[in-house]
């Protein structure tokens, strides 16, 4: 190694191991690309630790069976609509927090935290036990097939009626982004994990003298991962280093910081609530072609989810960066930041779109024996992956809208392309050509082109730059 080599090595070792330690770094001054290094990867590794939950809890449930794998899919597909209430809050919170922390108002940042967290836990107490009594018909909501309800339902129970701890643990590490303390919400899932990992097998199979749950011990496991990762975060803006400390005088209502964050949380959620659903529908349509479709499905997404992670590492940075700096009044320095995040997500999605073509068949081997269920998950794969360059792209901006306060345009975005073209699409794909499920993922891809093209237009436009939060 050559002096030049080891010189670039050297420096990139050390932006990893601070980027993974913690770092002061004022993100409105500085190096963008050093900025987005930063913070986008240790939000990989949060990413990571997140998608983890369901890989991990897929590779010990596929031993089950499909019925097993499918009510887990469903019941995933029912909590994306807990998802949307989380990360509407999350948006709102990230937003908030960051603009005050550009503003270098601290005090501002930590109010705006737990008006945000309060709004969290109501909303999850609530949704948790409406969703615990209900899960069985829930099931039976999304067609899934009576063998698949049996076996489902006390896992969609405990997964539903614990989602507190889903909307806290989004929403506290939504503050720690804003902040720009990636590191500590890496951390957060680092812990819930380990929690989640060792739980996994124990209670599903009764190892080491725990109950045998099967299915359910999986929902158990996590949830019981998650808790711990929520006591923490609430452990660390108390007692920790985090540059938001929170205290006793910001325990009390702040009507405006509140109102604020419910509009643009409000919004959010909307925003969310109409991606999930969609996707909520395009499983649904996907379930008439039975159980074998929907685990094949499940898994493709599952590994989606987990090798895109860097891509959101990467927006989540521009939505800090953009944030941030627009606090610091510098608007033109949030632009150059997600620009250069753009191209940064578009390289690595595109060689993602590569290795799916490649090695799809292999990635589908991890999952169970079942040579039906594998077919079905490398056609998936294969064909959304089309649209990852696009996809990179819209997933870009979208998040740079949110990261500005402007949750309106990208939800107004959602909606037309998901809901009056894709839904649309996928139903005539799959059910009036010879297409079959493939007409879904099919349908997925184009609209995701579709949807970054027109962000990219409203983008250059740079109504975000005035955005109030």
């Amino acid at each position: 190694m050559n002096q030049a080599h080891y010189s670039l090595f050297a420096r990139g070792w050390r932006l990893l191991r601070e980027a993974l330690k913690g770092t002061s770094q004022d993100f409105t001054q500085g190096s963008l690309s050093r900025g987005i290094a930063l913070l986008a990867i240790p939000t990989v590794v949060e990413m990571a630790m997140e998608s983890t939950f369901g890989l991990v809890d897929g590779i010990w449930v596929s031993r089950l069976g499909a019925a097993a794998i499918a009510a887990v899919g469903l019941t995933e597909a029912l909590l994306i609509l807990i998802f949307s209430f989380a990360l509407g809050l999350s948006t709102a919170a990230t937003a908030a927090v960051a603009r005050r922390v550009g503003e270098k108002n601290l005090e501002g940042a930590a109010v705006a935290a737990v008006q945000a967290i309060a709004c969290g836990a109501i909303a999850g107490i609530v949704l948790g036990i409406g969703g615990a009594h209900y899960a069985p018909r829930l099931l039976e909501l999304m067609h899934a097939e009576p063998g698949v309800v049996r076996a489902g339902s006390g896992y969609a129970a405990v997964l539903l009626g614990g989602n507190a701890s889903i909307m806290l643990l989004f929403l506290i590490n939504g503050v720690f982004r804003g902040a720009g303390d990636a590191a500590v919400a890496m951390r957060v899932l680092w812990l819930a994990n380990l929690v989640n990992l060792a739980l996994d097998p124990c209670l599903i199979y009764g190892w080491a003298h725990f109950p045998k749950l099967g299915v359910t011990g999986a929902a158990v496991a996590t949830t019981t991962g998650r808790s711990f990762g929520v006591l923490y975060q609430l452990w660390v803006l108390v007692y920790g280093n985090s540059r938001v400390r929170v205290a006793v005088r910001h325990l009390k209502p702040d009507w405006p910081v509140l109102g604020r964050l419910l509009r643009v949380g409000g919004i959010a959620m909307l925003q969310y609530f109409i991606s999930t659903a969609s996707w909520l529908t395009l499983v649904r349509i996907n379930a008439l072609f039975g159980s074998i479709a929907v685990a094949g499905y499940t898994i493709a997404v599952r590994i989606i989810w987990f090798t895109i992670l860097p891509s959101w590492g990467i927006v989540s940075a521009a939505a800090t960066l953009v944030g941030q700096n627009l606090g610091a009044k510098r608007p033109d320095r949030s632009e150059r930041a997600v620009w250069m995040a753009g191209v940064y997500n578009m390289m690595f999605l595109t060689a993602v779109a590569a290795v799916f073509f490649a090695a799809a068949p292999w990635m589908a081997t991890w999952f169970g024996s079942d040579e039906r269920v594998q077919a079905v998950a490398v056609t998936a794969l294969r064909t959304i992956s089309l649209g990852y360059p696009f996809y990179a792209w819209g997933m870009t901006m979208e998040q740079a809208f949110n990261g500005a306060g402007d949750t309106a345009t990208p939800t107004w975005i959602n909606l037309c392309c998901y809901w009056l073209f894709q839904i649309p699409l996928a139903w005539w794909l799959s059910q009036r050509t010879n297409l079959g499920a493939r007409g879904v993922y099919l349908a997925i891809c184009v609209a995701e082109s579709l949807l970054a093209v027109v962000a990219m237009v409203l983008f250059r436009r740079g109504r975000w730059k005035t955005a109030r939060v």
